[in-house]
């Protein structure tokens, strides 16, 4: 079920990207920080803005608190998001460098970066295998049945175990867009699934739409 679940969505997109618009490391890095509870369509509009004036992370800290917010106001959480990246900047700056760091405790390190953002960096950025899930992919891993799980690291565990080697650089993309657009949160896409045979929700959903034997006799 799993490698044909994957085969299909790489037919589909075989080289998938993330949604956020950015031109560096430290754009993604800003870029996804930004994105906590909002989507990448508003975080996009704002840094369209914002890495034109401050694209490295001694321009963002010239910017100060108070200016960075002027740019990404429009964003939710905007005031706390702001004191998060400006001080990202600054240990940036102090202890890498100028440099976004390659590892998942350095990245962890920085103010506003959870493990999620920061399984986003290793993927995007440096091609690592990671799975950072978001509320899309939990969404997709439990419906489908891929890796159910209670927690977003249970989730993220069991898809690392149960994907594909093949597969597992280009899955993050992949969930997600397929939960943005196809397995949607109130009202999944089924019909229009290509995974449907390969999911546990789509298998019920068939199985109930057949009829029953005996009343297939009847008639």
């Amino acid at each position: 079920m799993i490698q044909h679940f994957f085969e299909t969505l790489q037919r589909a997109n075989p080289a998938p990207q993330t949604e956020l618009e950015y031109a560096s490391v430290f754009e993604l890095l800003a870029a996804v920080l930004l994105s906590a509870q909002a989507t990448d369509v508003g975080v996009n509009k704002a840094t369209r803005r914002l890495f034109v004036v401050a694209n490295t992370p001694a321009k963002m800290l010239a910017l100060g608190e108070q200016g960075l917010s002027e740019y990404i106001r429009t964003i939710g959480l905007y005031r706390t998001k702001a004191k998060n990246l400006i001080a990202t900047c600054q240990i940036l700056l102090s202890q890498h460098g100028g440099r976004v760091p390659r590892t998942r405790e350095a990245l962890e390190a920085l103010p506003g970066v959870g493990r999620k953002t920061a399984n986003v960096v290793l993927n995007v950025a440096f091609g690592e295998a990671t799975m950072a899930v978001d509320t899309h992919i939990f969404r997709v891993a439990n419906r489908t049945g891929l890796a159910p799980g209670k927690t977003p690291l249970a989730v993220e565990l069991g898809l690392l175990e149960r994907i594909p080697p093949a597969f597992m650089v280009d899955a993050h993309h992949w969930l997600i867009l397929h939960g943005r657009y196809v397995c949607q949160a109130r009202k999944p896409l089924c019909g229009q699934c290509q995974v449907a045979s390969d999911c546990d929700h789509g298998r019920q959903l068939a199985a109930a739409a057949k009829p029953h034997p005996t009343m297939a006799a009847a008639q």
